[in-house]
């Protein structure tokens, strides 16, 4: 038992180590670029996004979960031949779907730089997209595999591969005169290198060792019950997904529609600085959702009101202070990060970082309906909360701008955390903690009002972040918006990460 609580705590380190980096070499990707690239070059790279995060998410089409749970549920009672059967009728699968979303991505690339951005200078990019599919979908499968191996660090050093390869090959392209295109290249580049490592990774250490003997040929009835199984347990995932892409990614597809290229790559990056605060939520959220699970099956009604309302708390408490802070200081923030040709997404940064609290607020509230056995009424709310949003981005957009799409997005994510806040409440019978959450909401006001008042310069946050900082503490003890059963929730969620204890 002592081995698999290790297992388990190793595990998710790796994964949070492998995400950090993650997010840190997507920063590093933007904030080289931003410098490398003008920004209507940077904003090309940044209208394929959407389409590259779309495709990649519909043509692995939630599969890869799906290896994860059925490798490791049949390799638990060492049934090696349908471990064999789920990879390959899963490969198999997930070839098709990226080589179906290649061929419909050239087809579309022309229609869309062309007869819809109106920016024949997108089209080549845009195509090139087509090439990154195949390789990020083959590379999801395998890091399915590794998933449901409990190979962690292969998935860790997978992602290592692609983003340090990405970067290198990016970087050198753009150099070398290639522009945008050759940013997205860099792209596809470090997704054929991340697939070449993963699949020595799988060869080594599970088709050598694991996998190593002749495996029955399955007939057409078997397999398609297979394929039926996988589809079954990866729509709502895809669906999930697609929706998430629709709330982050509609305002920059809107800003080629109607804006200049150049918006595009201040809208990417000010989407990206905007979504920090949702490091921390999803922390909360990964701890909370046993939490909950654990309380709803002891029937412990306290215990169940006193984790809805804490894991609210927390999240206000530290996420509302961070994006007030991005929200003063969007300009400095912008600058320093991308240079001062990024300034001007301060204004967008601001209102999608607000957008961005909301969605933190959503992640916790669609965490602890999944720990009370209600998985599906969170995505029911994003796939509504990302229609809001493409309306209102389709409305706003041509009007105000990229501060257009950001509102658009900000209604969006506020319409889900409504939603799934009151569908939490009606399914636990424990209400939100509104007077706690106004303490934290007065005590960051005072925050924001001493933060204004010092100059908006990269000195002036710097002072500002420290003495906001403090009158934020401050007020919030002096509020006494930290109870004494916090103490309860931190033992209980910190004795859940393993060494850090």
């Amino acid at each position: 038992m002592t081995d698999k609580k290790s297992k388990l705590a190793s595990g998710s380190i790796i994964i949070l180590l492998g995400s950090i980096i993650l997010r840190l070499g997507g920063f590093i990707y933007r904030f080289i670029l931003s410098r490398l690239l003008t920004t209507t070059g940077y904003g090309i790279v940044g209208l394929t996004l959407p389409f590259q995060n779309a495709l990649i998410t519909a043509a692995s089409g939630g599969v890869p979960p799906a290896i994860a749970k059925y490798v490791s549920q049949y390799k638990a009672v060492d049934d090696k031949d349908m471990v064999h059967q789920i990879i390959k009728t899963s490969m198999k699968l997930m070839i098709f779907m990226a080589i179906l979303a290649a061929v419909i991505m050239y087809i579309i690339s022309e229609p869309v730089a062309i007869g819809m951005w109106h920016k024949p200078e997108a089209l080549l990019p845009l195509r090139l997209v087509s090439v990154i599919v195949p390789f990020s979908v083959i590379v999801g499968a395998l890091r399915g595999v590794f998933q449901g191996f409990y190979k962690m660090t292969h998935i860790f050093y997978s992602k290592l591969i692609e983003q340090i390869f990405t970067l290198v090959f990016a970087i050198s392209l753009v150099l070398l005169g290639w522009y945008a295109s050759g940013a997205v290249l860099g792209t596809a580049l470090g997704f054929l290198m991340a697939l070449l490592g993963s699949y020595y990774l799988y060869k080594k250490d599970i088709i050598d060792p694991y996998l190593n003997d002749e495996y029955r040929t399955l007939s057409r009835k078997e397999e398609f019950e297979i394929l039926t199984t996988i589809f079954k347990f990866s729509i709502p995932v895809v669906i999930s997904g697609i929706a998430e892409i629709f709330i982050y990614d509609t305002g920059t597809f809107f800003i080629g529609v109607f804006l200049p290229a150049a918006f595009a790559g201040l809208y990417t990056n000010a989407s990206a600085t905007a979504r920090i605060p949702l490091i921390i939520a999803n922390s909360v959220s990964t701890s909370v959702l046993p939490a909950l699970s654990e309380a709803d099956s002891l029937n412990d009604k306290e215990l169940l009101r006193m984790y809805i309302h804490q894991s609210y708390r927390y999240t206000t408490l530290t996420t509302l202070p961070i994006s007030a802070f991005i929200m003063v200081y969007a300009a400095p923030i912008m600058s320093l990060l991308f240079g001062n040709a990024y300034a001007q997404g301060a204004e967008a940064l601001w209102i999608l970082v607000t957008g961005m609290f909301f969605f933190s607020v959503y992640l916790i509230a669609s965490s602890m309906c999944q720990g009370l056995g209600k998985p599906q009424f969170p995505m029911y709310a994003l796939v509504i909360g990302s229609i809001i949003n493409i309306v209102f981005s389709f409305i706003l957009t041509p009007r105000y701008g990229i501060a257009g799409a950001a509102f658009a997005t900000t209604l969006g994510t506020l319409s889900l955390m409504l939603l799934t806040s009151i569908e939490l409440a009606k399914i636990s019978g424990v209400r939100p903690p509104l007077m706690d959450i106004s303490k934290v909401v007065i005590s960051t006001a005072a925050m924001i009002v001493v933060m204004y008042l010092i100059p908006k310069t990269i000195l002036g946050m710097i002072i500002g972040g420290i003495i906001g900082s403090i009158v934020y503490i401050g007020v919030v003890l002096l509020l006494k918006a930290i109870k004494q059963e916090d103490i309860v929730f931190i033992e209980h969620i910190v004795n859940r990460t393993g060494p850090l204890k």
